[in-house]
């Protein structure tokens, strides 16, 4: 029994100094199966707090001294720079259309298209949200999508705002590539303007906001994931990764910390299953 106690004993102690030199040395460590090597752990990106650039200690001139003075101004320029509530951004695709012709005028919603964004608005009426504001791409499909929506939630229709920047696109080569498609000059000409569309709608709140915020997007397939993969700080690049249906819901919200987070992506579970798509169809005589 000694002998197997002293056994027990110097094994534990073996194995404890064994463990001990692994964690002392990272090239000894072994890394959980999904994360394929110790670069992939290494290059794992952390959470950038500051991602809007409106952190409020970026936001207030730095200490110059120790002085009390000193700190009682910063102090109380920082606590007037302090988000009290959060954000709630919530993205609808526009419904299917038909693309017949090169000029955006002739894109118009299918029969399929204009219920599906009855769905969406009938939806966004149950969810009893009281909007801040409405925005929608100004492309012929989203603005239809829009008018069916606002015929059903409680926003009144001249205080809705078009904007451009919205406009469907390419916004940067997605990984993996896919295929043959190599739009260069898309991604060159777009991707400046969604990004800076994202810039000018996805922040946090402004300190003298007094209450939670709702704000409508109706926009695009291809804006909306970028969207959602530079607010959660995934890889833009993944973009094309997503699906999500048309008239779909996606929201994210923001809080007053800026850390963000999503609560819907692509949902349209409350739709027919024979209104569910995702691609302009190929054939407008099958179109419901």
């Amino acid at each position: 029994m000694r002998k197997f106690t002293a056994f027990a004993c110097g094994t534990g102690a073996g194995l404890a100094a064994y463990y001990f030199q692994r964690l002392r040395d990272p090239r000894q460590t072994v890394h959980n199966s999904w994360t394929n090597s110790e670069k992939a752990v290494s290059e794992c990106a952390l959470w950038d707090t500051n991602w809007d650039f409106r952190d409020p200690k970026s936001l207030v001139r730095p200490l110059k001294n120790d002085l009390p003075q000193e700190q009682n101004r910063y102090n109380s320029e920082l606590e007037k720079q302090q988000v009290k509530y959060p954000r709630h951004i919530i993205l609808i695709r526009h419904g299917e259309y038909l693309d017949e012709g090169p000029c955006d005028d002739n894109h118009h919603l299918t029969q399929r298209g204009r219920m599906q964004a009855k769905y969406t608005g009938e939806r966004l009426h149950q969810l009893g949200i009281k909007w801040d504001k409405v925005i929608a791409s100004n492309m012929t499909r989203a603005q239809e999508t829009a008018d069916i929506i606002l015929k059903e939630i409680d926003f009144d229709k001249a205080k809705v705002k078009s904007c451009s920047y919205l406009r469907e696109g390419a916004p940067i080569p997605p990984q993996p590539p896919v295929g043959h498609w190599r739009p260069e000059k898309s991604f060159f000409r777009d991707g400046a303007r969604i990004e800076a569309a994202f810039r000018r709608y996805f922040h946090r709140a402004y300190p003298d906001q007094e209450k939670e915020s709702y704000t409508l997007i109706v926009g695009h397939g291809n804006v909306i994931r970028y969207f959602v993969c530079r607010a959660l700080q995934f890889p833009a690049e993944a973009w094309l990764r997503i699906s999500i249906n048309h008239a779909s819901i996606t929201w994210l919200t923001i809080s007053p910390s800026g850390n963000v987070s999503i609560k819907y992506l692509g949902d349209s579970g409350f739709m027919p299953p024979s209104h569910l798509t995702n691609r302009i169809p190929r054939d407008a005589k099958n179109v419901v």
